[in-house]
């Protein structure tokens, strides 16, 4: 069989698979469900055009790598062939672990589970029926291969996962503040110390970048209509999951049902059924339930699942300052006297949270730049034109969501 496929992107062209077994791990069910999960959640509720996936992500960040790989080989940076199919494993499997609707769930499937913890537990389980040729892959996406590189390749504050979600985030919402020169950005990436630096004359394409990411965040992944779906779809779970412990008849699959009836945490992740179930989950499975909530015999659930189906949000109010308690109160009793149900059923609908954009931070990780006399700064301390002080401060807003009252 012909595995030397050609993809057709449309943010990069042709996209060429050009090893087996990376054909091999597209071709598995773990990464197939990658297609029935959307990249950006519900924010297709605020840009239409957010219909792109997991898997159209996973494919173009692994393009990046392949870019990436070229430039520095032809820099002389010595990357052997098993190291080259680590790495670019490594970024295609990097989101096998997302559950339904992207981060918005991320936390409420499994508790406090996060999507790299579920894409290790799954690589490994991948690489047991793929007799270990995932190994290098795993040791590169969890930071234990010793050419340190190759995981910042994977996941820093350049990598390709960054590069190719705000290109494509932007290219699908028609947001053009987040487009970004990748192939300039890549071009001067270098090794220096066995840790991925960029080349001086690169500067002004990385701060470019960070302006792109700062506005990314504010106009698309921290949208206040959008966390108002996410905060809704959060509410209609949670109201179902109280209903089904409180013995109650819900039209639900079994994959839902398992989790809604369930507390499941990472000690669990050795649980078979719980890996199966979280396998056959995805954004369709979620929806059709909801669809069928809407007739829930519970007045909560009926009208929390009504307002996401026709996208009826929940009002959302941004403050710079924590919310206060009684705040909080008069909103769950003005809510409460308006659709006649308790307290306890109005607090689904009043839902606190903050929301933190950082574009950079100096701190761990941070961006090295390689100067022409040989010497390596810390991106902050070489930038003419963008002060980074802002940047490395995060800019913290704190919002409520409510019912819109008549």
């Amino acid at each position: 069989m012909n595995k030397k496929k050609i993809i057709n992107d449309p943010i990069y062209g042709f996209i060429t698979i050009h090893h087996d077994i990376i054909f091999d791990c597209i071709q598995l069910p773990e990464f197939q469900r990658l297609r029935r999960i959307k990249q950006l959640g519900l924010t297709s509720l605020v840009y239409p055009g957010a219909q792109h996936t997991r898997f159209q992500h996973a494919i173009g960040a692994m393009h990046l790598m392949q870019i990436a790989i070229k430039s520095l080989r032809a820099k002389e940076i010595d990357i052997t062939r098993d190291e080259e199919i680590g790495v670019l494993l490594a970024i295609l499997l990097h989101d096998i672990g997302h559950g339904p609707f992207s981060h918005t769930l991320e936390h409420s499937i499994l508790n406090d589970v996060n999507h790299e913890i579920l894409s290790s537990f799954l690589m490994h389980q991948i690489n047991e029926k793929m007799n270990g040729h995932l190994t290098l892959a795993i040791q590169i996406f969890e930071n234990k291969y010793p050419r340190l590189f190759f995981h910042q390749l994977v996941s820093s504050q350049m990598d390709m996962d960054r590069l190719d979600y705000l290109r494509r985030d932007s290219f699908y919402t028609g947001v053009s503040e987040g487009t970004v020169g990748i192939e300039r950005i890549i071009q001067m990436l270098n090794v220096r110390d066995n840790q991925l630096i960029i080349d001086q004359k690169g500067i002004y394409s990385v701060e470019k970048f960070l302006m792109a990411r700062r506005f990314m965040y504010w106009q698309v992944y921290l949208h206040k209509a959008s966390i108002a779906a996410d905060e809704l779809l959060l509410s209609i779970l949670k109201r179902a999951k109280v209903l089904i412990n409180s013995e109650k008849s819900l039209k639900v699959s079994p994959y839902l049902q398992f989790f809604l009836e369930n507390n499941f945490s990472k000690e669990d992740l050795s649980n078979q059924l719980v890996i199966e179930n979280f396998c056959n989950l995805d954004d369709s499975e979620i929806f059709s339930a909801i669809k069928l909530w809407q007739q829930s015999n519970d007045k909560t659930l009926s009208k929390l699942s009504k307002m996401l189906i026709n996208r009826n949000l929940l009002k959302i109010e941004l403050y710079d300052t924590p919310i206060e308690g009684k705040f909080i109160d008069k909103k769950i009793n003005e809510t409460a006297k308006y659709l006649q149900i308790n307290h306890s059923e109005a607090s689904f609908f009043v839902t606190t949270g903050e929301l933190t954009n950082n574009a950079y931070s100096s701190l761990g990780d941070s961006l090295k730049i390689g100067m022409k006399n040989g010497k390596l700064k810390e991106l902050s301390e070489t930038s003419e034109i963008y002060n980074l002080t802002n940047d490395q401060k995060p800019q913290v807003k704190y919002y409520i969501t409510s019912l819109k009252l008549d």
